[in-house]
């Protein structure tokens, strides 16, 4: 089993833990405010095919499509490097 130092080194670990975030995220987004998938994808550039990608967790984004994706919720994304102690 991998400590959580070494799960922090792990470029997969964290991707697969931001890509659950934005998944959680785009889908509070939806459900609160009641969109479907095309719904979401009608915003500014954002493709259905993207939102598709996000909601089947087949996505390594760019930083370019995050800002989208967050601004198509109404979000800018809050990016910020901290120790891996924190």
């Amino acid at each position: 089993m991998l400590t959580q130092n070494e799960l922090l080194e792990s470029p997969d670990y964290l991707l697969t833990k931001y890509q659950n975030e934005i998944y959680r995220q785009l889908r509070g987004y939806m459900d609160v405010n009641k969109l479907s998938q095309k719904d979401v994808a009608k915003k500014p550039g954002v493709s259905n095919a993207y939102v598709s990608q996000v909601l089947n967790g087949n996505f390594n984004f760019t930083l370019k499509k995050l800002i989208e994706l967050g601004l198509a919720m109404g979000k800018v994304p809050r990016i910020e490097f901290v120790d891996k102690d924190e």
